[in-house]
């Protein structure tokens, strides 16, 4: 009987070793070479895994830049410091534009306070099932549902469902990748320019009367903002208004004058230009292009920005030759001007 056991713990040892011989060659034999470019790049990459460069994840994204298909810059997450590693492995000095940073923003105000429900939902709480439901229990056909579909998806955890029943996203956190916007039935999330300081938080298009009776935040469609706006840059298209943001200057004139405010600021407060004494020539362009007349002063003497005029556009900034001016908020960094006290970032 031993003989026997040895035999067979001797046969079946033998056959592993065989086994795992051929295993081996044809681990060899088989492999598939890969480039070590890609590698190198998959180790650089955030490793999100979110698709918003427009490949399958970031090994499909390495896997592109390291055949030249891809400009080393694809990563919207990694951004320009990402983008500089990768420049160095594929042995390139310049990155290319990085471009605007996206993120998504909610474009819509009608939360619980706001906007009236036309009946009660009782079943799976998700806004796709809602959805499906005579359009969801919300009496504004293009408002959010508020049961979180876009939190489930975030995959860096940038967005939490408020105490009035509407996203609330963590702009520092979101990576740009847009799973939010596409989980959302009613659209109310979309991928935007970081840069846009001003945005419509409504899509309701229906008419003014009809928008007024569902939600208190909606655009009524008056056209206040079109009449405010020096640049413009905002028009009222289908009972709703819209941003033409290469003419934005982000002066929130628009802001401050809706009635309903659906149209929101990123920031409490515009930026105002202030002069910097020192490298001010008095040349007076900045007070000639001025559009409301904000700046004052004497040809060859340092000038002066009335703050409560400024609206913060930006254009004496963009025409003054010596650089002498910022535009600044205040609670930011101080700068030495003939004005009070300013500060910038």
């Amino acid at each position: 009987m031993s003989n026997i056991i040895l035999i067979s713990i001797l046969s079946m040892g033998g056959l592993g070793l065989l086994l795992g011989a051929g295993l081996a060659i044809a681990s060899k034999q088989l492999a598939v070479e890969t480039d070590p470019k890609v590698d190198a790049i998959l180790e650089v990459l955030p490793g999100a895994n979110c698709g918003a460069c427009g490949y399958p994840g970031c090994s499909g994204a390495a896997k592109a830049i390291a055949e030249g298909r891809a400009p080393v810059n694809t990563c919207p997450v990694g951004g320009e410091a990402v983008a500089k590693k990768v420049a160095k492995i594929m042995g390139v000095d310049d990155i290319g534009a990085s471009g605007d940073r996206k993120i998504a923003r909610v474009l819509c105000q009608g939360g619980n306070n706001e906007a009236k429900t036309k009946a009660e939902y009782h079943g799976v709480k998700t806004c796709k099932a809602a959805s499906m439901v005579n359009g969801g229990p919300k009496a504004c056909p293009f408002g959010c549902l508020g049961f979180g579909d876009c939190t489930i998806v975030c995959p860096v955890d940038a967005i939490i469902m408020g105490d009035n029943g509407l996203p609330v996203i963590d702009e520092q956190k979101c990576i740009g990748c847009g799973l939010c916007a596409e989980a959302c039935p009613k659209n109310v999330l979309a991928l935007v320019s970081e840069k846009n300081e001003v945005w419509v938080s409504c899509r309701a298009t229906m008419k003014p009367k009809e928008t007024r009776q569902v939600c208190s935040k909606g655009c009524i469609a008056c056209k206040q903002c079109e009449k405010v706006c020096p640049f413009d840059a905002v028009h009222v298209n289908n009972n709703v208004a819209v941003i033409d943001y290469e003419k934005c200057r982000s002066c929130m004139l628009c802001v401050e004058k809706c009635p309903t405010k659906s149209i929101v600021p990123a920031f409490s407060q515009r930026k105002k230009a202030v002069i910097i004494e020192e490298k001010c020539t008095g040349c007076t362009v900045c007070a000639r292009n001025c559009p409301v007349k904000a700046i004052t002063g004497e040809v060859k003497k340092v000038h002066t920005v009335n703050p409560e005029l400024c609206i913060g556009c930006g254009i004496c900034q963009e025409k003054c030759r010596m650089n002498a001016i910022e535009m600044v908020r205040d609670g930011e960094k101080e700068i030495k001007t003939n004005n009070k006290c300013a500060t910038a970032k």
